[in-house]
């Protein structure tokens, strides 16, 4: 997931990104990324 955000922000031209998962029995995580 992360490798596939990375790889559009540089395609992009973006600045930021946002990948989140849903792990299962009320646990989840959310990471932002920025390009620099």
């Amino acid at each position: 997931i992360l490798g596939t955000l990375i790889d559009e922000l540089h395609r992009r031209q973006l600045r930021y990104g946002l990948a989140t998962l849903c792990v299962g029995g009320g646990m989840g995580i959310a990471t932002i990324v920025e390009r620099v």
